[in-house]
């Protein structure tokens, strides 16, 4: 199960990070997020997978910060079209995350239009502040997926998270996106927190 750990923004918190048992850690470029990113930390992740978050971002922009970052993946979370989608992934070569805020089987439903534009799609709660709300969305809503594309699931997963998710069976739940609900404050994560969740979820998949 990939285990993504988004919106860090501190040298000090992503070095800690790094040195725990998860596979992508994001940076989120959307201004009025108060995980926004506006500068290169000292120090990013080497071992972790670098995925830059960006919502209805020109190319230019995108671009910029993959050079900056050196980004391995876009997770694109605003209204981008298919073919924005499959444009973006043909000229950085970089594989995309096309993200959906999920509260209705009719929102599940637009992923089928991108079916082939992105390499991972990615659930997550609606809220006006794009992400990070805490709040979890309706898990049942997921049983009306069925594309191929694997996704990862987002909103809401804390620390008592572990059963729930392991809970979820479907054959296309590629893995799950961490955030608030680890915070100390927006963009510092609690390092005791997510070493204590990747525990127990190491120990209850056994």
């Amino acid at each position: 199960m990939i285990v993504k750990v988004c919106g860090m923004s501190d040298a000090v918190n992503i070095r800690l990070a790094e040195q725990l048992n998860i596979d992508w850690m994001g940076f989120i470029f959307y201004p009025p997020s108060p995980r926004y990113v506006d500068h290169r930390p000292d120090y990013l992740p080497e071992r972790q997978q670098r995925v830059g978050v960006f919502v209805n971002a020109d190319e230019s922009f995108i671009l910029s910060r993959i050079s900056l970052f050196g980004l391995q993946l876009l997770q694109l979370h605003g209204h981008e079209t298919p073919r924005q989608c499959r444009s973006l992934r043909e000229a950085t070569g970089l594989s995309v995350i096309k993200a959906f805020s999920v509260k209705s089987a009719a929102d599940v439903a637009l992923t089928r239009h991108y079916e082939g534009a992105a390499d991972y799609f990615l659930f997550d709660t609606p809220t006006p502040g794009v992400g990070g709300s805490g709040q979890s969305f309706d898990h049942s809503l997921l049983d009306h997926y069925t594309g191929t594309t694997p996704f990862l699931l987002s909103g809401g997963l804390g620390p008592d998270s572990v059963s729930h998710i392991l809970a979820l069976r479907h054959p296309r739940m590629a893995g799950i996106d961490l955030n608030s609900r680890f915070e100390t404050a927006p963009g510092i994560k609690s390092i005791h927190r997510l070493q204590q969740f990747l525990q127990t979820l190491g120990q209850a998949a056994l």
